[in-house]
């Protein structure tokens, strides 16, 4: 049976390289669509957890994870070798910047190199991971070519861009349209047909290049829209002006304008890390992305920002950050979830604790959090943790917290979220 006959037969078994918060969604997806699928993951304690139907990330429910396993479309293991018995494998594992902002695909080589190990004529790789464009091109297919198969002939290559919005109620991987993008038109179609499976529309481009540039204009879109309001807001609280006002007035209009809101810094998987892989291979062309690179500038300076503002506010209290026991509300890097990769919440504690601060923190969704060399437990906020705090700082806006408590208890407030809008006292301070 042909490849795309298995595909549209449903009778294709699926591996997932690498089941973060990526990996782990799509398999889920992909196995209650009708699929086989067997997740391959180093980290032997999260392979465990799945062959026994827990799941550890947020957005996916240990009944569905645990429905898949027992009912046998869905396995976790540490061994590579299962690529074998494999028809897709798609790959989906992490790809940071190291400390000189530059790309660290060190794990899309790794999973690369395991998968060509083990290549056979007839598979499909899609590789998922965000990443420059050319890494599908320039690194995956060479490692892959090593196995002596050729592509578009022996085996199929493509690139489709993660498109995972953490706690998003509304659009999750089966209304989400795909991306994809194959080295030759044969491997673009058999992605297509894969992806069509199992997600309502799939938006096929012409090289994986096209398809890794997607994903970047996406990140990058929202990172210069957000590192402009910030500069706005930087503006405006010299000016007097307050920029949460005038963001709600502009969004009346209802043509050309979208509106993109403050905060105290950006945070995430994505958006502070992806547009920096375009600059990096930017300057192979002798291209220097100032947008990308101004923006990423101003959103770092941020927390910083934040900080000048807790400062000030308790210096009109007379009062010194130094020895100031400060609540921080919020860990996560945005609310109504417990993923703190690249919060901001982490750089203000820092910087906090660095001037002498002592901190406290309250997050549902985040019991602790190793910061430094201290482990920080989210404490009980009561009315009693809150008067006695010299300042609390709204940095994230979880909708459980009871926001009339807090501004009824407080001394004084920073609300880096606007979420205390409604409220009226002189003890409350908004950037």
């Amino acid at each position: 049976m042909s490849l795309i006959d298995k595909i549209t037969s449903k009778t294709a078994r699926i591996g997932i390289i690498g089941l973060g918060y990526v990996g782990l969604p799509l398999a889920i997806a992909i196995s209650e669509s009708g699929f086989s699928v067997v997740g391959i993951e180093v980290d032997k304690e999260k392979a465990s957890k799945i062959n026994v139907g827990e799941s550890y990330i947020p957005d996916v429910e240990s009944p569905a994870v645990e429905k898949a396993v027992d009912e046998g479309r869905f396995s976790a293991t540490t061994d590579f070798s299962a690529i074998k018995d494999l028809d897709v494998i798609s790959i989906c594992v992490p790809t940071p910047l190291s400390e000189m902002h530059e790309p660290d695909i060190s794990y899309v080589r790794s999973a690369a190199n395991e998968a060509g190990k083990y290549l056979k004529p007839g598979q499909l790789v899609i590789l998922e991971s965000t990443t420059y464009p050319g890494t599908t091109e320039e690194v995956v297919l060479p490692i892959l070519e090593e196995s002596g198969l050729t592509v578009g002939k022996d085996f199929y290559l493509a690139f489709s861009p993660e498109r995972v919005d953490p706690g998003n109620k509304t659009y999750g991987i089966h209304n989400t349209p795909k991306v994809v993008g194959g080295i030759t038109q044969q491997c673009t179609e058999l992605a297509r047909s894969f992806y069509s499976q199992f997600v309502q529309i799939v938006v096929p481009v012409s090289s994986t290049r096209a398809a890794e540039m997607t994903k970047l204009l996406e990140n990058i879109f929202r990172c210069v829209n957000i590192a402009l309001v910030n500069e706005l807001m930087l503006l405006s609280d010299r000016m007097g002006v307050n920029i949460w006002e005038v963001i709600e007035a502009a969004a009346s209009k209802p043509f050309g304008f979208m509106p993109f809101t403050p905060g105290p810094g950006l945070g995430g998987h994505c958006i502070p890390i992806d547009p920096f892989y375009l600059s990096w291979k930017a300057r192979q062309y002798d291209f220097h992305t100032e947008f990308i690179e101004l923006a990423g500038k101003t959103n770092e300076s941020i927390p910083y920002y934040v900080v000048s503002k807790i400062s000030q506010a308790l210096n009109s209290y007379e009062k010194s950050v130094n020895g100031a026991k400060i609540l921080i509300l919020g860990l996560a890097y945005k609310k109504d979830i417990g993923d703190t990769r690249e919060s901001p919440a982490i750089k203000i504690i820092s910087l906090l604790e660095g001037l002498g601060a002592r901190i406290a923190i309250h997050d549902p969704y985040v019991d602790e959090k190793v910061i430094g060399t201290k482990i920080y437990k989210s404490a009980t906020l009561t009315p009693d943790i809150v008067s006695e705090s010299d300042c609390v700082v709204i940095v994230t806006d979880h909708t459980g917290v009871d926001y009339n408590m807090v501004a009824d208890n407080a001394r004084l407030i920073v609300d880096t979220r606007n979420k205390l809008k409604n409220f009226v006292g002189s003890h409350i301070v908004r950037i």
